[in-house]
């Protein structure tokens, strides 16, 4: 009887053992980390060897992009550093979050960052820097300050520029390279260990080898190093399990560099406003693939990707547009003549309607609210509508010179500025 007994245990147990387990019920944790690789133009990196976002391109997709807004109009923004990594943390050109150059000091917190966002929505949701620049954190991010929500990151790797014991500064920047490295082995050691749901890793070497050195080999060694650092980053994401979480990588770069030398940029080229964007989304929609993406889409997008909708007016105010999921359309331009304000859109879902409002003072720049006031749904097939002021209306607009249009169809929305310059003194 006793054998019988343990004979049976032995073999429900074996039994049970040979059943494959229950699929996991614990829902798959999105989480995204965004790498600015400083100073690289589209030419170069697809000229150099770089095995590693050449691996994370295949596994989602590479672009050319641009930077810089709107060539001579309202959100013309200079391609510079600070401006290029606000560019991407709010979604929104110069023109409103109001950093022109690499010292801002009245940098406008109501367009909300990434971070802000995140820490809005979920309060749980884990932050993290990994910077060369602490400006990065202190000043764009705007970590602790009152204006820019007191929120604080829940981890932070950066500020070593300030260090000249640990890094001593040198001519050739090697100091920098060295910090790069330690910033990128802590990324990937962080990110293996800990996997935070929004992080942020900066690099600069590679600016510092364009502006010392332009288009060269020096330069172009450069590129390769900053691929190696992204490896770790890359690697440490593979290492995370895939059965619960689901990561996206965007790497991209702040701004090109002139055509002559390849170590200057800030102006309008075409080589300074064109950037690139590489990431292992397998949901890129055709604004990705078939259009040509923005710096001010990679906040969206990431946002997209996490499942975290940023709340109503910040919605409305942002420039960019999500490279990621449905969309609906993208490349909202307006302009008035006499009565009649002309709205034209590029529609990628033929599907739908456009709902089409506008406000006559921008409020919002200062911390109020906007009223906008609907003028008309078209429908998204027509890619233009034309919209009659009444006359109340075409008064408000000459009185403000100003005009701020929002577009929103089913999958994503857009804005768009007429602003009349004051007459000229005589």
């Amino acid at each position: 009887m006793k054998e019988t007994i343990i004979a049976s245990i032995v073999c429900l147990l074996l039994l049970t053992g040979c059943q494959p387990a229950p699929p996991s019920t614990e829902p798959v944790a999105n989480k995204a980390v965004f790498i600015i690789l400083d100073g690289i133009p589209a030419d170069v990196v697809e000229k150099v060897a770089t095995p590693t976002l050449d691996e994370i391109a295949q596994a989602g997709g590479y672009a050319r992009s641009y930077v810089g807004g709107e060539k001579g109009a309202y959100s013309e923004t200079p391609t510079i550093s600070a401006p290029g990594y606000m560019d991407l943390i709010t979604g929104t050109w110069a023109n409103k979050h109001n950093v022109w150059d690499n010292g801002p000091d009245a940098v406008n917190y109501h367009y909300w960052n990434l971070f802000r966002i995140a820490e809005n929505a979920d309060s749980s949701l884990k932050t993290a820097v990994f910077s060369t620049w602490l400006d990065n954190r202190t000043v764009l991010i705007g970590e602790g300050q009152p204006g820019a929500g007191t929120f604080k990151l829940d981890y932070a790797f950066d500020g070593f520029e300030k260090d000249t014991l640990r890094y001593p500064h040198d001519e050739q920047s090697q100091y920098i390279l060295n910090i790069d490295e330690a910033v990128s082995s802590e990324a990937g050691r962080y990110i293996a260990e800990n996997a935070p749901d929004l992080s942020w890793v900066y690099l600069e070497y590679t600016d510092d080898m364009g502006h010392r050195h332009g288009d060269s080999d020096i330069m172009y060694d450069a590129v390769q190093k900053a691929d190696n650092q992204v490896k770790k980053i890359w690697d440490a994401i593979k290492k995370r399990p895939a059965d619960k979480e689901n990561w996206l990588i965007v790497i991209t770069t702040d701004h090109g560099r002139d055509s002559i030398s390849g170590r200057d940029h800030g102006g309008q080229s075409t080589r300074e406003r064109t950037n690139w964007i590489v990431t292992n989304s397998n949901r890129l929609n055709r604004r990705f693939t078939q259009g040509q993406p923005a710096m001010t889409d990679i906040a969206p997008s990431i946002l997209t990707h996490l499942g975290i909708s940023a709340p109503e007016p910040i919605q409305t105010e942002m420039d960019g547009t999500s490279f990621i999921g449905d969309i609906s359309f993208d490349g909202l331009r307006a302009r008035m003549n006499g009565d009649t304000l002309h709205a034209q859109w590029r529609a990628w879902d033929n599907t739908g309607t456009a709902r089409i409002a506008v406000a006559f003072a921008n409020d919002f720049k200062t911390g109020g609210a906007d009223t906008y006031e609907t003028l008309l749904e078209a429908p998204l097939a027509d890619q233009k509508a034309d919209l009659i002021l009444n006359a109340a209306q075409l008064d408000k607009f000459k009185q403000n010179r100003f005009l701020k249009i929002s577009m929103q169809a089913p999958f994503n929305r857009g804005n768009y500025w007429i602003t009349v310059p004051p007459p000229a003194e005589k």
